[in-house]
């Protein structure tokens, strides 16, 4: 079939919210340089009624047929034509409950349910609500006309330019020309919002459900600081004359980024001070940027095929800790960025399961668990590696060049790394491929022969081979990565220097002189890689550097991961991990203390009964320490991060059986479930905290609480807590509760925590083996979170039974084979980390 390319739409259409479907037309100006006889566009789950084709001053009908299966329409010209030509298609649509193309989101006011209309169009789902050229690199213009009942508001890309009431109670609303952009980037809202516009920059709007207006002040605020961040950043004006942060209570996403339209989950947009805690603060704020960086990463320039997402999502993921921690230096937001970044795609790339950065498979890469680690948080990582290798100055003009040569187009990662390789005249486009172009990640082995440091690459897995029911091709372990190392030398009074190179081949050995007495390798941890000491001397000697705060709070953090790391490896033992951790018994950084909590807790639900014991009561031991020394009330004035760590280790030290944790959680919690008010920023964790120790009580306190409260902070803290409860009839009436009247978007959120309690544990696979149809009409996101977090523990004891259930049918839980094959590997490493410590 020829190919066409867009160059302008125009699109009418009529949305009826009490029946829920919508009637449309759409004339598309299009062009080709050879003569063709048919058109084929991208269309799902659309009644076509009619094609024509623009001959001279009239429309002649056009035949035409439907594939539903390869989501097409194959539109059949009267003659051969070429050039520039107009096509014509009516059509009608379902607005649906699915949260994707145009889908209902449903809200109470007045004790009346209400929806809007809403639409969620990445990766591939404008073709779902009308017929179009849906791949990122088929930009055209857009001129878009919305037939609506006169009391809805009506909301797209660009500002409306004229709204005229016409008969059957209807307005007729038409929205200013869009720039050349994707078809994932338009947006269609229609609904009852209210509207926010600050003084200080008109461009910026916030737009909510009745009611909550109010509480979009803080993000609006925070958006127009964004925006203009980015524009100094980027040194290129925001193109659209609007850009509009919309809250959306009924949304799978955080947020989506469509051009002068951000769509947002209500929690990631609202904020109220009652129920807002610290950690959410970052969070909105994060997100908040993130997608307005996207209005130039990903909308001014789009990637040219999805493979390329990266280039959208790894840049908005690092760029928007940079406009945070511009406004918020104090928030310590690269400590944060570590955290939530690195560390997850760490663990996420140390399986065999794995892949690129720049996915293979073009149009049907998609968005799950297991792709958004990698094209988000590793991507995102390594931007800091590369921007820590040519500098702060030469990374941002590469930014500027990439930017301005490809606006209003797309682009592919060559396009970048030669952006980068001239703005920094170093071998550039070499070292980004082996770090885009293959999976996986690089463990350096830190060998001491004298005063030389000698240093080998190998991949980083935590098995030695995959586990033999998963039929995954994987690279070689012998894979090479170009690797800029960063090395802390200290001699024994303590001063230190810095070394770098870049390591090319398998190993180095490198001169350090006579005085060492020290070395840390990856210093400052803006590396994407793991390291293994072989002298314990060094690596004791770098323990009590930790102690006294010589290395700094990066390097603090990456010497216990990176050994916590090798423990689920199998090259070391808890108890090696657990006496490491002496050095840090003054530790006070957001960032190692945060890793820690989470270390205990993993190893805690993965060992056997004995280990998992002493796990409990060094974990209680320290983590009451660490809430002696921060306190475990809030204070006023103390450090953004205090408040996040105190709420992240209170539940976990009641879980390790610190009864001053417990007696302190069951106090805020009756107070709370009493109508009294309490912190935010403990809010969670005392909920927490009752639902374990007194499922009696807590568990309808809980749901009453759910039922009554207008937060979606609030409901997902008491969600979070629901997952927490204790006694096998209160997790079934849990379950029984998500499945009936937890709303779609949050399902996830209690189960995910069923699926990490220990009572739950022992049985929680087999209850999903039984009850795994009752959740077929989950939204695919949600369920691969369940999934994802079920098999990895819930697995374990069941381990033969879990691998026989999805035996040659990755699919079977609904889900896509990767997020299987990637939890069966996870699952594989606890099992072998519980025998390991039997």
């Amino acid at each position: 079939m020829t190919r066409w390319t867009p160059i302008h739409y125009k699109i009418e259409l009529t949305p009826n919210l009490a029946t829920f479907r919508f009637t449309g037309q759409v004339e598309i100006l299009m062009q080709t340089g050879v003569g063709a006889r048919d058109i084929g566009l991208n269309t799902l789950a659309l009644a076509i009624w009619g094609c024509r084709v623009k001959i001279g001053e009239r429309w002649e009908e056009c035949p035409f047929t439907t594939n539903p299966e390869k989501e097409m329409v194959s539109i059949f010209l009267p003659r051969k034509m070429s050039g520039a030509i107009w096509v014509q298609i009516e059509f009608d649509g379902v607005i649906n409950n699915k949260l994707g193309g145009w889908y209902r989101s449903g809200y109470e006011l007045d004790h009346q349910a209400r929806f809007m209309a809403v639409t969620q169009f990445q990766e591939s789902h404008a073709r779902q609500v009308f017929p179009c050229f849906d791949s990122p690199e088929q930009k055209a213009t857009f001129d878009i006309t919305l037939w609506v009942d006169q009391h809805l508001s009506a909301v797209s890309n660009q500002d409306i330019v004229e709204e005229r009431r016409v008969a059957g109670g209807k307005k007729r609303v038409r929205f200013r020309q869009t720039p050349r952009m994707s078809t994932y980037l338009l947006f269609l809202g229609v609904g009852d919002f209210d509207l926010l516009v600050h003084e200080t920059d008109g461009r910026v709007r916030a737009l909510s459900t009745p009611g909550h207006i109010q509480e979009t002040g803080f993000g609006l605020a925070f958006g127009e600081k964004s925006l203009r961040f980015c524009e100094d950043y980027f040194n290129i004006p925001y193109p659209l004359s609007k850009m509009d942060l919309i809250a959306i209570p009924d949304f799978a996403f955080g947020a989506m980024e469509n051009w002068g339209a951000i769509t947002f989950r209500e929690n990631l947009l609202l904020y109220d001070p009652a129920t807002t805690s610290q950690a959410g603060v970052a969070r909105i704020c994060e997100v908040i940027a993130h997608e307005i960086v996207h209005q130039w990463f990903g909308n001014l320039v789009s990637p040219s095929d999805w493979k390329y997402l990266w280039l959208n999502e790894s840049f908005a993921t690092y760029t928007s800790y940079d406009a945070v921690d511009h406004y918020y230096p104090e928030w310590r937001n690269w400590e944060q960025f570590v955290y939530h970044q690195t560390a997850s795609a760490l663990a996420r790339d140390g399986l065999f399961e794995t892949f690129p950065i720049e996915i293979p498979g073009g149009e049907h890469v998609v968005i799950n668990t297991a792709t958004a680690p990698i094209i988000y948080n590793k991507g995102g990582s390594i931007l800091r590696q590369i921007r820590g290798y040519i500098g702060d100055e030469r990374y941002r003009k590469g930014l500027y060049a990439y930017l301005k040569k490809h606006a209003y187009g797309c682009a592919d990662s060559s396009d970048l790394w030669n952006a980068f390789e001239k703005a920094a005249k170093k071998p550039v486009t070499a070292l980004m491929k082996s770090w885009i172009e293959q999976p996986g990640f690089p463990l350096i082995e830190a060998h001491l022969e004298g005063r030389e440091l000698v240093l080998t690459q190998q991949r980083f897995t935590y098995l030695d081979q995959p586990p033999n029911e998963l039929s995954t091709e994987t690279p070689p372990l012998a894979a090479r990565w170009l690797i800029p190392i960063s090395i802390q030398v200290m001699n024994a009074v303590g001063d230190s220097r810095q070394m770098e190179v870049l390591l090319e081949d398998a190993q180095v050995r490198l001169d350090l002189g006579a005085d060492a007495s020290a070395v840390k390798v990856n210093a400052g941890q803006t590396g994407f890689y793991r390291v293994r000491y072989a002298n314990k001397e060094n690596l004791n000697r770098l323990g009590a550097h930790v102690r006294s705060k010589a290395l700094g709070p990066f390097d603090r953090w990456g010497l216990a991961d990176d050994l916590f790391a090798l423990v689920r490896r199998g090259d070391a033992r808890m108890d090696d991990y657990l006496d490491f951790l002496k050095w840090y018994d003054q530790e006070d950084a957001f960032l190692p203390l945060m890793s820690i909590a989470d270390h205990l807790l993993l190893a805690g639900l993965v060992l056997p009964e004995a280990a998992a014991k002493a796990v409990t009561n060094f974990g209680r031991n320290f983590l009451e320490a660490l809430l002696s020394r921060i306190g475990y009330e809030p204070a006023g004035e103390e450090p953004h991060v205090t408040a996040i760590l105190r709420d992240h280790v209170l539940y976990l030290a009641a879980f390790f059986e610190s009864d001053t944790a417990i007696s302190y959680g069951m106090e805020k919690f009756e107070i709370f479930s009493a109508g009294g008010a309490i912190h935010p920023d403990i809010m969670k964790s005392a909920a927490q905290v009752a639902a374990m120790v007194s499922p009696n009580t807590a568990y309808d306190q809980l749901i009453r609480l759910l039922e009554a409260s207008n937060s979606e902070h609030e409901r997902i803290s008491l969600l979070t807590a629901l997952g927490c409860v204790r006694g096998e009839a209160f997790i079934q009436k849990g379950i029984a509760y998500t499945l009936a009247r937890v709303p779609s978007r949050n399902k996830h959120i209690p189960l995910v925590g069923f699926a990490q309690n220990p009572n739950a544990i022992e049985w929680i696979w087999k209850w999903f083996e039984q009850n795994n149809k009752k959740m077929a009409d989950f939204h695919p996101l949600i369920l691969e979170r369940v999934v994802s977090a079920i098999i990895p523990l819930g697995g374990m004891g069941h381990e033969k039974d879990v691998f026989a259930y999805f035996e040659n049918d990755f699919d079977k839980a609904g889900v896509s084979a990767g997020v299987i094959r990637m939890s069966l590997e996870k699952l594989t490493i606890n099992v072998r980390m519980r025998n390991a410590h039997a």
